[in-house]
């Protein structure tokens, strides 16, 4: 029984990380805080000692209190489509992302596999989004 349930975890544990654009260790954003983007606008580094989870990742903060105001409203910091590139999702397939390229549009945070590719994804976000937030459900469990 305990070797079932192990399993259970396991392949569970396994489809959650696929859902999140996370390194061998968890670890989402490549340890950049999610609660700066809004409130610094722009990207800072999270410290190895201030993390909070979130479905399956592991987020660092630059701040007790980034960390804080992440724990109480994770949905509204974390970045979309699992923190996956916005605009490969957009056209239908999970991208690695570069911290430097975000941008924060209606309250939500998506991210870009480069600048070359953010300023295309800049040219028509609500578009680009409808289409991300279409392709999401079916491209997040691949």
């Amino acid at each position: 029984m305990k070797t079932i349930l192990a399993c259970v975890l396991l392949v569970f544990a396994c489809c959650v990380q696929a859902q999140n654009n996370v390194d061998s260790s968890g670890l989402a954003l490549k340890g950049y805080d999610p609660v700066a983007y809004f409130s610094e606008k722009r990207p800072v580094p999270g410290k190895p000692e201030l993390t909070a989870r979130h479905e399956g990742a592991t987020y660092r903060f630059a701040s007790a209190a980034n960390r804080d105001a992440f724990a109480a409203a994770p949905a509204t910091y974390a970045p979309q489509y699992g923190g996956y590139c916005a605009f490969g999702m957009a056209s239908g397939y999970k991208a690695p992302i570069e911290p430097d390229a975000w941008t924060v549009a209606e309250g939500k945070l998506y991210l870009n596999y480069n600048q070359s590719v953010r300023r295309q994804w800049s040219s028509d976000v609500p578009g680009y989004v409808r289409k991300a937030d279409a392709n999401w459900p079916t491209v997040r469990s691949k």
